[in-house]
C-alpha cells in the first residue's frame, strides 16, 4: 500500500508517525510509538467516518497483506482498557481476513481528544480518496455539530479551503434518492449540486435525477436542464389571451368547463369537461337547443 501524499491536506498521516517512532522497537514507551499489537484487542473507533467497505476491495488488500506485510501502520490510541483504533480500518479488517494475529500501529497517547480521531480518520480516508462524497460530509458535519466548529474551522483542520466543505456540506441537503444516486456512483456530486434548487420538491428532484442517469446528461447539461425547469412559465400572448376569453364564453354558454386550443398552421380543438352523469345530461339538453 502507497504511503499518503502530502498535497492539499497537508503534512497529513506522516505526521502521526514521528521519526523515532519509525525506528523504535516493540518494547518501546507506550506513547507515540510504533509496536505490533494483537488484532483482536483494538476496538472500532467511534469517530470513523467510513460507513462502508467494498468487500471486493478489502479481499484484495487481504492477499496484498497475505504477500507483502502491512507496509503503512494503522493509528490507535491507548486507554486503560487496551487500544482504540483511530485510522486504518480497511487495514485492520484485511489483515483480520488474511489471519494476522498482530498488525503494526503507531500508538499515540490517551489524552488524543475526540476531535482529533474523527479528524485524523477524516484525513486518512480523503487522502486514499476512500469516502465517497455523502461519507465526507457526514464527517464534516460531525465536526461541526459533535464540537461546535464553524466550516472555517474545519477546513484548517482537514486542509482543505472552506469552499470546499461548504460545498460538501450542501449534499446533505438532498433528498434520499439523490444521496443513494451518488453512494452508487451513478451520478457525481458535480450533477448533484446542479440538482440542488429542485430538492425542495422530491417528486420534481427524482424525475431531474432520472432523466440525467437515463440520458447520461454531464454537469453543464444538467445544469441546463435544471434552469429551464425554474424558468418562469412565458407571458401569454395576445393570441393566448383570446382563446382564454372564448373558452370562459363557451364554459358560460354550456355550463360545463371548455377548454380552447389551437395547433400550427390552423385548426384546434374544443375540450367540453363535465363532472357527472347528471352535468352531461344537461350539456346534450343545451346542445340539442332543448
Amino acid at each position: 500500500m502507497p504511503a499518503p501524499g502530502r498535497g492539499a491536506l497537508g503534512r497529513g498521516l506522516a505526521a502521526l508517525i514521528p521519526d523515532d517512532a519509525r525506528e523504535s522497537s516493540p518494547n518501546s514507551a507506550p506513547a507515540d510509538s510504533l509496536q505490533r499489537i494483537p488484532v483482536d484487542r483494538i476496538r472500532p473507533n467511534p469517530h470513523q467516518p467510513r460507513s462502508r467497505f467494498d468487500a471486493a476491495q478489502l479481499a484484495e488488500l487481504a492477499a496484498s497483506i497475505k504477500d507483502h506485510g502491512v507496509i503503512m501502520p494503522i493509528v490507535v490510541r491507548k486507554d486503560r482498557e487496551g487500544w482504540v483504533l483511530v485510522a486504518g480500518e480497511r487495514r485492520l479488517r484485511a489483515s483480520k481476513l488474511a489471519g494476522l494475529s498482530e498488525i503494526p500501529a503507531v500508538v499515540r497517547g490517551a489524552d488524543l481528544a475526540s476531535d482529533a480521531q474523527l479528524v485524523l480518520a477524516l484525513l486518512e480516508n480523503l487522502q486514499r480518496a476512500d469516502l465517497d462524497p455523502i461519507e465526507a460530509a457526514e464527517g464534516y458535519q460531525r465536526l461541526i455539530q459533535e464540537f461546535s466548529l464553524r466550516q472555517e474551522d474545519v477546513a484548517k483542520k482537514v486542509g482543505k479551503d472552506r469552499a470546499t466543505i461548504a460545498n460538501s456540506l450542501r449534499l446533505l441537503r438532498l433528498p434520499p434518492d439523490g444521496r443513494e444516486a451518488i453512494i452508487s456512483g451513478a451520478v457525481s456530486a458535480g450533477h448533484a449540486r446542479a440538482l440542488l434548487p429542485l430538492a425542495e420538491v422530491p417528486e420534481r428532484f427524482s424525475q431531474a435525477l432520472k432523466v440525467v442517469v437515463d440520458k447520461d446528461l454531464n454537469v453543464r447539461a444538467t445544469e441546463a436542464m435544471v434552469r429551464q425547469l425554474l424558468a418562469p412559465p412565458p407571458p401569454p400572448s395576445r393570441a393566448d389571451k383570446g382563446l382564454e376569453r372564448l373558452a370562459k364564453e363557451l364554459t358560460r354558454a354550456v355550463g360545463v368547463k371548455v377548454r380552447v386550443t389551437t395547433r400550427r398552421g390552423g385548426g384546434g380543438r374544443v375540450m367540453l369537461d363535465y363532472g357527472s352523469d347528471a352535468e352531461l345530461e344537461g350539456l346534450v339538453k343545451r346542445l340539442r337547443g332543448e
